[in-house]
This record gives structure tokens, C-alpha cells and sequence, in this order.
């Protein structure tokens, strides 16, 4: 009997990338000369926070892909 996992690794891998490169564009986006502490916690912050959770989802999304992996069926050939 076959059961149909929902493949969710991939998607989950595309939201972590974007993640990633959101909070890289927001980091370097910002002037590192900027005066404003609003702007200056915005690229820290929200830059350095955005981009270590899509670095953590994008791993999430590559482990659910290994485990939800189809196994090849092992084949015993005990013929001598």
C-alpha cells in the first residue's frame, strides 16, 4: 500500500531563501552612517533577525525534504 506524503520541503526551502535575501537586502539597504536609531534598529534588528530565521527555515525545509524522501525498497537476492 502507497501513501501520498504532501511534499512540503520544497516550498518551505523557497520561503527560507527569500527570507534570507530579504534580511540581506534590508541590512545592506540601510546606510551604515545612518543617524536615525529608527533606521539604525531597523537594519540591525529587523535585517539580522530576518535573515537568521531564513537561514533556520530554509535548514527546516531541507531536513523535512530528506525524511519525506520515497526509500527505494531493498531488494534480497539470496540465490547462491
Amino acid at each position: 500500500m502507497k501513501i501520498n506524503k504532501m511534499k512540503t520541503g520544497i516550498p518551505i526551502i523557497i520561503i527560507g531563501l527569500s527570507m534570507f535575501v530579504m534580511g540581506l537586502a534590508v541590512y545592506y539597504s540601510i546606510q551604515t552612517g545612518q543617524t536615525e536609531p529608527i533606521m539604525r534598529n531597523i537594519k540591525y534588528i529587523g535585517g539580522t533577525f530576518i535573515g537568521l530565521s531564513g537561514m533556520g527555515v530554509t535548514l527546516a525545509g531541507i531536513l523535512l525534504y530528506l525524511i519525506n524522501r520515497n526509500e527505494s525498497p531493498i531488494q534480497e537476492n539470496f540465490d547462491v
